[in-house]
């Protein structure tokens, strides 16, 4: 009888053999001493481009490019907290703004507020690129190198619809080089990003992290096309710039996704080529200028699609166009879709709307819209589009803490309503007036004031000037939940 002994030694040599010459190769493969192998096998290694992409130190490009990021400070006057100011304190009935100017007979004191940013510069004169919000109001702006020297600087222009913002330093200055701006469209979804900034006032701050998404949508407005990162942004890197690996700004860091106050690895930042057209219109002319066509849209559903006849859904349906407007000359009309413009298929409102607005105005726009099932094609001439400027008020009448403006198409569609809705809008109300204690709110439509029909800014200057906070006014408004009396008193 044989044994099994002699049998197992050799299965055993064989299995161990056999593991080891696989391992081998693997290794020969991966560690590239066996070039031949590469070709035989029947996958390809990516380990090559992970190398080649993956910087082994961002330090050489932190040398290179932190010398053109600044730290921004911001001074602005405000009013000072209420004194006793806990809601909670045994004392609030006898404390708060209200019995300060009560008992004393005037306004509590105001008192510096500080903030901070972030920022870098775009040319030797000094102009600095940062968020709109980092210098909103700002009396005093301080930019601070990494240096340590420090320079005041003024705002040339602000953009909010974009968070934007060009600063430029009072004094001219020999400037570190400015940074070089890449193409954020060629950005791609896993590319290495590096932030630099002032992260609660810590000076120059070096984050890295990948390109997460592109093209995110928050529900910030119209253009929201943010860059995603997990590079740590915080409170104070808001306008600094986001860096690729070749040293490029390909985004402006602006704000983070988070429940609590710091970084849970969701940073957006704004693509640096929204930025560049940004920043063109504001260094020639200190605003920006959009296009306008004069038309409410909405996005197609699957079934106004089908109710349409409209097989895909693609496209934005027309659901109002303003009278006189350049879509109602071009011969557009309400329950038109509007599938291309200028060649590119429209997908969302953003689409749209982006594509509008940024047209030059006194350009023109080619349209391939569907009416009736069938495709045709509009040419509009864009005029540009007329922002709601929110200037110093007029005094008229009783002080009831609300500003308003004339109602026109443009504003109207802007809040949601008809463009032929009229009369004047509230677009500011003061916490604590009587207006506000009333109910009032910002973009409710006044229609009449003390049963008088308001159909326009005179209307209104007229019947509010005839009115007695005491006794009470009568207003009657509109909001888009519908229409009600509300009586304003002096409290």
């Amino acid at each position: 009888m044989k044994s099994n002994s002699g049998k197992f030694s050799v299965k055993f040599f064989v299995g161990i053999l056999t593991f080891s010459i696989i391992l081998g190769i693997i290794g020969a493969y991966y560690f590239g001493s066996l070039d031949f192998l590469k070709k035989l096998l029947p996958f390809k290694s990516t380990s090559s481009v992970i190398i080649k992409s993956f910087p082994p130190s961002f330090a050489d490009l932190v040398d290179t490019v932190s010398p053109a990021v600044v730290n921004i400070s911001t001074t602005k006057m405000a009013k000072s907290p209420d004194f006793f100011g806990d809601p909670q304190s045994p004392f609030e009935e006898f404390s708060g703004r209200d019995f300060w100017e009560k008992f004393f007979g005037r306004k509590l004191p105001q008192q510096k507020q500080r903030s901070l940013g972030s920022g870098f510069i775009v040319s030797k004169e000094g102009y600095i690129i940062t968020n709109a919000h980092v210098v909103e109001e700002a009396e005093q702006i301080i930019i601070r190198l990494a240096n340590e020297k420090t320079y005041e600087a003024k705002v040339v222009g602000r953009d909010e619809k974009t968070d934007l913002a060009l600063i430029k330093a009072k004094t001219w200055v020999d400037f570190p080089g400015p940074v070089k701006l890449g193409d954020s469209n060629k950005v791609r979804i896993g590319d290495w990003v590096m932030a630099i900034g002032n992260p609660f006032g810590l000076d120059h701050t070096v984050t890295a992290g990948v390109v997460s998404a592109k093209g995110r949508a928050i529900g910030a407005g119209p253009y929201d096309d943010f860059i995603q990162t997990d590079a740590s942004i915080n409170p104070g890197n808001s306008g600094g710039p986001l860096f690729n690996i070749q040293g490029e700004v390909v985004g402006i860091n602006t704000l983070i996704n988070t429940t609590i106050d710091g970084n849970i690895g969701i940073g957006y930042a704004v693509p640096i080529n929204m930025a560049k057209k940004t920043m063109e219109q504001l260094t020639k002319q200190g605003r920006v200028t959009r296009g306008w066509m004069g038309v409410s849209i909405q996005e197609l559903t699957p079934a106004l699609a089908e109710t349409f006849g409209v097989k895909d859904l693609e496209g934005d349906l027309i659901t109002d166009v303003v009278p006189g407007s350049p879509a109602d000359k071009a011969g557009l009309k309400k329950g038109d879709i509007v599938v291309e413009c200028n060649n590119k298929k429209i997908n969302s409102i953003q689409d749209f709307s982006r594509l509008v607005e940024t047209t030059p105005i006194g350009e023109s726009v080619k349209l391939i819209v569907v009416r009736d099932q069938e495709r045709k094609s509009f040419v509009v001439t864009v005029k540009e589009k007329e922002e709601v400027k929110k200037l110093a008020p007029e005094k008229m009448g009783p002080d009831i803490g609300i500003q308003v403006e004339e109602l026109t198409p443009e504003t109207a569609q802007n809040f949601g309503y008809p463009a032929t809705e009229q009369g004047v809008i509230i677009f500011q109300v003061d916490p604590g007036s009587a207006a506000d204690e009333a109910g009032l709110k910002s973009g409710d439509v006044i229609k009449e004031v003390n049963r008088k029909p308001v159909n326009s800014l005179k209307d209104y200057r007229d019947t509010i000037n005839d009115s007695s906070l005491p006794g009470g006014i009568l207003f009657f408004v509109f909001r888009k939940e519908g229409s009600f009396f509300v009586v304003v008193k002096e409290q």
